[in-house]
């Protein structure tokens, strides 16, 4: 019972933050770059910050929660012998990757952020959203047994 609530838990995560990437790359930043006009990216996050880090978090305390039900020995995981931890490896670098371009964004993009510096925050947003599918792709891949 508490792994079928993990994947269910964890898979809101995925819908609210993949979702919520989606939706400002899609529609907020095209319509911002075009009009030049940083506010909109400002009033998308305000609104999406909280609840979609709080999103993210939960992907992270159910899918450590999960990865320990699935191998309850690191070494057995560290093996990296199956898809399944492969698999889980490549999610976490996954995160790795959204942590470090979260980070920078917070710290040196936003604070700054302009008509001149919206296209680096940009690339940020694709890129961020580009790893939130991946981390879909992996996880659909876990639940199916592999993409292969």
């Amino acid at each position: 019972m508490l792994f079928k609530i993990l994947v269910i838990l964890h898979t809101l995560g995925a819908t609210v933050w993949t979702g919520g990437h989606l939706v400002l790359a899609a529609t907020v930043l095209p319509r911002a770059l075009k009009e030049r006009n940083p506010d909109r990216i400002h009033q998308f996050e305000e609104q999406f910050e909280g609840f979609g880090l709080a999103a993210l978090l939960m992907q992270v305390i159910t899918g450590l929660s999960l990865t320990w039900i699935y191998f309850p020995r690191l070494q057995d995981f560290l093996a990296l012998d199956s898809f399944l931890s492969v698999y889980i490896a490549i999610k976490l670098g996954l995160l790795l990757g959204t942590v470090l371009l979260a980070v920078h964004a917070r710290f040196f993009i936003i604070p700054n952020l302009t008509k001149e510096t919206l296209n680096s925050l940009a690339y940020h947003i694709v890129g961020v959203t580009t790893l939130a599918v991946l981390f879909v792709v992996f996880g659909a891949g876990i639940r199916l047994g592999g993409l292969g």
